[in-house]
């Protein structure tokens, strides 16, 4: 009898960190840009783009955008929880077809 060959766990992981990070993405953006805004003193919010010095540089501008770029996390979040679902789905199947197979 030939030995199975390993399941492709590390697959399925790098999956999962791959859905996570993009569906988190635009939230961990706002979080970085709310975090180097508080750490400069500076002004961040929805309404406009404040002067941000960071090392001499103007960074408002881009401040402004990574923080309104937190709204596509209400698109984002929910597809990423729907692409989760079917990754467990998909491997709650690979692993009961596994086992049959193991088990015949």
């Amino acid at each position: 009898m030939t030995q199975a060959p390993a399941f492709p766990w590390k697959s399925y992981i790098w999956a999962l960190v791959a859905i996570v990070l993009i569906a988190a993405a635009p939230v961990l953006s706002g979080l970085l840009a709310s975090e180097i805004a508080s750490s400069h003193e500076c002004r961040l919010n929805e309404a406009r783009a404040h002067s941000c010095l960071v090392l001499g540089i103007d960074v408002g501008g881009l401040l402004y955008v990574m923080f309104v770029m937190t709204w596509f996390g209400m698109l984002t979040l929910p597809i990423g929880a729907m692409a989760l679902s079917g990754l467990i789905i998909a491997l709650v199947l690979h692993l009961i077809r596994r086992w049959r197979q193991n088990r015949a």
